[in-house]
């Protein structure tokens, strides 16, 4: 994936419907509880192999697979075909942070650094935002 230079308010705008809206109001609570995080658009293939598009908040470095070191978002949003991927790269005491947020989340599929669920409607809000808002704070 490539940081690309696209606005990311008019790709976020670019979402229609129900996810569109849950996706703006999550972009705003990322962007009100990382507060002078960097916020840029991601776009190209991600693990996996599939073209995505991710709003990330907040730079850190990363060592890849390979062992080469990458710049890397702290929080990432997505929208996929059926739902709304939130990655959360942050790591406290040599573990993924979600893991210690994992359980209140709600209806969500909950992978090492990632989250993914239907809708705002599935997940607790302020869990997630309480989840963010730490990441900001270890990174």
């Amino acid at each position: 994936m490539e940081r690309t230079e696209r606005d990311v308010d008019s790709f976020l705008a670019s979402i229609e419907g129900r996810r569109g809206e849950d996706i703006r109001r999550l972009d705003a609570a990322i962007v009100e509880r990382m507060p002078g995080a960097e916020r840029y658009l991601y776009e190209g293939k991600f693990w996996g192999g599939t073209d995505q598009q991710i709003v990330g908040y907040g730079v850190m470095d990363y060592e890849n697979r390979s062992g080469e070191n990458v710049e890397w978002f702290v929080v990432g949003l997505a929208a996929q075909k059926n739902y709304i991927s939130l990655y959360v790269n942050a790591v406290k005491e040599g573990r993924y942070l979600l893991r210690e947020y994992e359980k209140e989340l709600g209806k969500a599929k909950v992978g090492s650094a990632s989250i993914s669920f239907g809708g705002l409607d599935d997940v607790d809000f302020d869990v997630l935002a309480a989840l963010v808002e730490e990441a900001g704070r270890l990174t």
